[in-house]
C-alpha cells in the first residue's frame, strides 16, 4: 500500500488527543463525541493491516522509510509482521472500549483524562510499529508520560506513590536498554533494528545486551521480583488506567523479548534461557498463591496478570530447551506461539476483568471483596458476564485464557516433564483464586443494603463487556487466523534464534 498507514495509526490518535485538549472541559459533550470518533476512526484505519497482510511471508509489511536524524542514522523506519500487527490492533480496539466505558464515568477534566489515552494509544502503536531502535526508544519512554498522568490525577489515595512508584521502575529499567542499543549502534554503523539481528556479536557482549534488555523488559512484563509495582499501580490507577495497563503495556514486554533478546543475542539467549524459565515459574506459582490471599478485587487481578505473563515469557524462552533436548523446531515454534496467543488473550480478559471491577466500584465505591455479596440477586447480567470472565481467565476451554496456556504446557512437555508440571499448577491456582473471589461476591444472599440497592448494566457497560465477551469467545473458539498470520514470522523468528553468533 502507498498509504502511510502506519503512520495514521500513529499520529491520527497522537492528533486527536491534542485536538479534545483544545476543545477543553466546557464543551463536555463535544469532548467525549470527539475522542470516541477519533479512537473509532483509528480503530477502522487499523483494519487494513489485518485484511491486507500477506500471510505467507515473514518479511515486514506496510513499510515506511525516511530519514529522521541523518548525522547519527536515525531513521522513521515502520513497518509490521504477524508479531506487531496483532498488538497494534488489540490497542486500537481496546481504546476504543476505554473511552466509551469513562463516558459517563469521568466528571473531573475530562478532555485531558481522553486526551491522555488517545496520545497514548498513537505513542503505543509506534512501540509496536518502529523498525529503528532509537524510534521504539522514543515511543517506549514518551509512553510512560500519559499513564503517569493519567494514574496520577484520576487515580485512588495513594496516586501519587504508585505513579512515582511506576515511572521509576520503568524508566530506570530502561536505561540499561539505551546503553545497550547505543552500544549495538557503535559497533555495526546503524539503529536498524534488522541489521542488530544480522550483526556478529561475542558470548560476552551478548550477554551484557541480554542483560540489559533482560532488566527492562522484565520490569514492563512484570517478571518477579521487579512486579511490586504493577500491584500499586492498578489498584490506584482508573479503570481506563487499569484496563490499557494490563491489555497493551504489559505485552511491550515480551513484545521486546521477540523483537530484541531473541533474534539479537540469540547465543546468550540460550545460555540464561534457565533464568527466564525459572523466573517465569515463580511467577506462575507463587504469585498465584499471593492473589490466593488478596482481599482487595483489583489487587487480585493484578497478581493474576503477573501469573499469566509469566506464562507468556515461559513460552519464548521454553523453545531454547526444547531445541537444545529433542532438536525439534516445531516444538519452540509452538511455545512462542503459545506465549503471543497468551498475550493476546490476557488482554482482552484481563481488561474486561478490571472494567468489571469499575462497574462495581461506580455503584459502591469499593473494591473490597467482603463489602460484597449476593449481587447474581441484584445484577444478574453483569453476574453472568463476570462468571464468564473468571472462568476464562481459569483457562476453560472454549475461552481464549485455554489455548495459550494449552500450546505452552504442551512446549513445556517437550522441554522438561517438571516444567508441565509447575506450569499447569496455574490452571489450579487460577481457578482457585477466581473462582474464590467470584464466590464471595457474586453468589449466596444479598450481603448488605448496599448491594440491595444495586442496578444492573447499563446499556453502555453492556455494550464494552459484551464486545469483550464475544472476542475471548472467538480467539477461543477459532484460533486459526492469528496463527495463520503469526505463523511465518515466528518460523522465521525461530530459525534466527536457531543461527550462532559466535
Amino acid at each position: 500500500m502507498d498509504f502511510p498507514l502506519l503512520s495514521t495509526l500513529i499520529w491520527l490518535p497522537i492528533t486527536g488527543g491534542i485536538l479534545v485538549l483544545l476543545i477543553g472541559d466546557r464543551r463536555s459533550g463535544l469532548t467525549r463525541w470527539t475522542a470516541l470518533g477519533v479512537s473509532v476512526a483509528t480503530f477502522v484505519a487499523s483494519v487494513p493491516l489485518f485484511s491486507e497482510f500477506d500471510r505467507t511471508t515473514a518479511a515486514m509489511q506496510f513499510v515506511e522509510r525516511a530519514s529522521w536524524i541523518e548525522r547519527y542514522s536515525v531513521e522513521y523506519f515502520l513497518g509490521v509482521d504477524g508479531v506487531s500487527m496483532p498488538l497494534i490492533l488489540l490497542t486500537t480496539f481496546v481504546t476504543v472500549l476505554v473511552v466509551v466505558a469513562g463516558w459517563e464515568v469521568i466528571r473531573q477534566r475530562p478532555s485531558q483524562y481522553f486526551a491522555a489515552f488517545l496520545i497514548m494509544e498513537g505513542v503505543m502503536n509506534g512501540v509496536f510499529a518502529s523498525l529503528d531502535a532509537m524510534l521504539f526508544y522514543v515511543f517506549w519512554e514518551a509512553m510512560l508520560i500519559p499513564m503517569f498522568i493519567i494514574i496520577g490525577i484520576w487515580g485512588g489515595e495513594r496516586r501519587i506513590y504508585a505513579t512515582l512508584k511506576f515511572f521509576l521502575y520503568t524508566f530506570l529499567g530502561s536505561v540499561l536498554m539505551l546503553v545497550a542499543l547505543i552500544y549495538l549502534y557503535m559497533r555495526s554503523g546503524s539503529y536498524s533494528i534488522a541489521a542488530f539481528h544480522d550483526f556478529p556479536l561475542g558470548l560476552r557482549e551478548q550477554v551484557l545486551i541480554f542483560v540489559a534488555f533482560l532488566t527492562a523488559f522484565a520490569v514492563k512484563v512484570p517478571m518477579w521480583p521487579v512486579h511490586t509495582w504493577l500491584p500499586d499501580a492498578h489498584v490506584e490507577a482508573p479503570t481506563g488506567g487499569s484496563v490499557i495497563l494490563a491489555a497493551i503495556m504489559l505485552k511491550m514486554g515480551g513484545y521486546g523479548f521477540l523483537r530484541f533478546s531473541l533474534p539479537i543475542t540469540p547465543d546468550a539467549s540460550m545460555t540464561l534461557d534457565w533464568l527466564v524459565i525459572g523466573l517465569s515459574l515463580i511467577a506462575v506459582v507463587y504469585i498465584g498463591f499471593v492473589a490466593l490471599v488478596q482481599n482487595d478485587m483489583k489487587k487480585l487481578i493484578a497478581y493474576s496478570s503477573i501469573a499469566h505473563m509469566g506464562f507468556v515469557t515461559l513460552g519464548f524462552f521454553l523453545a531454547y530447551a526444547i531445541m537444545r533436548r529433542t532438536g525439534s523446531l516445531t516444538g519452540a515454534v509452538m511455545g512462542i506461539e503459545g506465549g503471543m496467543i497468551q498475550m493476546v488473550s490476557h488482554g482482552l480478559i484481563s481488561g474486561a476483568l478490571f472494567l468489571c471491577v469499575g462497574v462495581l466500584y461506580d455503584r459502591m465505591h469499593s473494591r473490597k471483596i467482603s463489602d460484597y455479596g449476593g449481587v447474581a440477586n441484584t445484577m444478574p447480567t453483569f453476574a453472568a458476564l463476570l462468571v464468564f470472565f473468571a472462568m476464562a481467565n481459569a483457562g476453560l476451554p472454549g475461552t481464549s485464557g485455554f489455548v495459550g496456556e494449552f500450546l505452552v504446557i504442551l512446549a513445556s512437555f517437550r522441554a522438561q516433564p517438571w516444567y508441565a508440571f509447575l506450569a499447569a499448577t496455574t490452571l489450579i491456582l487460577g481457578a482457585a483464586y477466581t473462582l474464590w473471589m467470584v464466590k464471595r461476591v457474586v453468589f449466596g444472599e444479598v450481603a448488605n443494603d448496599n448491594v440491595a440497592g444495586l442496578e444492573d448494566l447499563t446499556r453502555r457497560e453492556a455494550l464494552v463487556l459484551g464486545v469483550l465477551a464475544v472476542s475471548v469467545l472467538l480467539l477461543g473458539l477459532w484460533p486459526a487466523p492469528l496463527l495463520e498470520v503469526m505463523g511465518p514470522t515466528i518460523d522465521h523468528l525461530v530459525e534466527l534464534m536457531t543461527r550462532s553468533k559466535l
